[in-house]
């Protein structure tokens, strides 16, 4: 039975996880971690999450949960990833990633922390997102220059950072198919007098607004046809699924930086 703590364990998603814990034969909850003075701290966690009694209550020791866990999974905040890697590098334990909006200096310290273990860091951890990350690559490589490429991705009006990890990633994806450098290419949205599309730039836009869960398209735009590639997520689940999935997997693996196509095996 793989050992699983959550960081973040009071919040949606942590919640949403918990719950996924539960409906897995091979996975057990083992520690729920929130931060110091929260209200519902000493609480038992599946409680809180809607379903029986677990006995694992809410503390604020990452250090400790780390120790209890196989492996840790956090959806929490940009400023939690480097102690939760210090806590899963002293514990010898696996780490799964979910936040997104990460900065170089997030992303250094996983890749130095993942020297030490496995750690698997993904905008997205739903199979069907992945599934369609896949299909964008084989449709880029065989449409080539001949199509635009426009990225529209929509989620609820509390999510802070844009275009989503989610989108970025799509337009990597697209970008590496093409042999394109993104960060010459990308059009984050366009206002004014912006001037005739270029064969090579790959439009992104975001839209914020009501409860929206997760949208993302992926149009290839040609002279006479039009393809487009969508995933809409209607529940939290499905990441919460997912990055469960991943915990599991990560178990028993070396230590380094994994994907969830390593997961789906893409």
């Amino acid at each position: 039975m793989i050992k699983i703590g959550i960081i973040g364990a009071a919040g949606r998603m942590g919640k949403h996880l918990i719950q996924s814990i539960a409906s897995h034969s091979g996975a057990t909850l083992s520690a729920a971690v929130e931060y110091s003075r929260h209200p519902e701290l000493g609480q038992d966690a599946s409680i809180l999450a809607g379903l029986a009694e677990s006995g694992i209550v809410l503390i604020d020791n990452l250090e400790g949960a780390a120790t209890a866990s196989d492996v840790l999974i956090d959806f929490s905040s940009i400023e939690n990833i480097k102690p939760a890697l210090s806590a899963a590098v002293a514990a010898r334990c696996g780490l799964i990633i979910g936040t997104t909006g990460l900065s170089s200096v997030e992303t250094d310290a996983i890749r130095t922390a993942a020297v030490s273990i496995p750690i698997i860091q993904a905008s997205n951890y739903s199979t069907g997102i992945n599934l369609l990350a896949h299909l964008v690559k084989k449709a880029a490589a065989v449409l080539g220059n001949s199509f635009d490429i426009e990225i529209v991705e929509a989620h609820h009006r509390f999510k802070k950072d844009a275009p989503s990890g989610t989108a970025l990633s799509l337009a990597t994806t697209v970008a590496e198919a093409l042999d394109r450098d993104l960060n010459t290419e990308i059009r984050n949205g366009r206002s004014g007098i912006s001037g005739e599309r270029t064969v090579t730039e790959i439009g992104l836009h975001a839209v914020r607004g009501g409860d929206v869960v997760g949208e993302h398209t992926v149009g290839f735009y040609g002279d006479s046809e039009r393809i487009e590639l969508t995933h809409r997520a209607s529940s939290r689940k499905t990441f919460a699924g997912g990055a469960v999935r991943a915990a599991v997997w990560i178990c028993g693996q070396q230590a380094g930086q994994y994907g969830m196509h390593d997961v789906l095996g893409f």
